[in-house]
């Protein structure tokens, strides 16, 4: 089954920048949108950011500013760029690609992010 794959997690010392990047491991047609949401120990998990086909993004209020969405169409590979990053940032970091009719949710296995010195 095509899922999402992520990569680029790690560990990084606060105020540093980590790049995160996804790319679906088959053909998934007709997307709607692709994005990020991130789950940290013991909470929900969250929308970081996303970003629709026609280039409309939305950011979580915690990251506004600081973190990046952005796509390379020919690839459908969705990119996050995270600056000054905090120890609240700490998460797995999820890729979600919505796609079809009936924004069919496709979950990639998730990066750990670790902020911390």
């Amino acid at each position: 089954q095509v899922q999402p794959v992520e990569s680029g997690g790690g560990l990084v010392q606060p105020g540093g920048s980590l790049s995160l990047s996804c790319a679906p491991s088959g053909t998934i047609f007709n997307i709607n949108t692709m994005g990020w949401y991130r789950q940290a120990p013991g909470k929900q998990r969250e929308l970081v950011a996303t970003l629709s086909g026609g280039g409309t993004t939305v950011y979580a209020d915690a990251v506004t500013g600081r973190f990046t969405i952005s796509r390379s169409g020919a690839k459908n590979t969705v990119y996050l760029q995270m600056n000054r990053l905090k120890p609240e940032d700490t998460a797995i970091y999820y890729c979600n690609i919505r796609a079809g009719r009936y924004n069919t949710n496709y979950w990639g296995q998730g990066t750990q992010v670790t902020v911390s010195s």
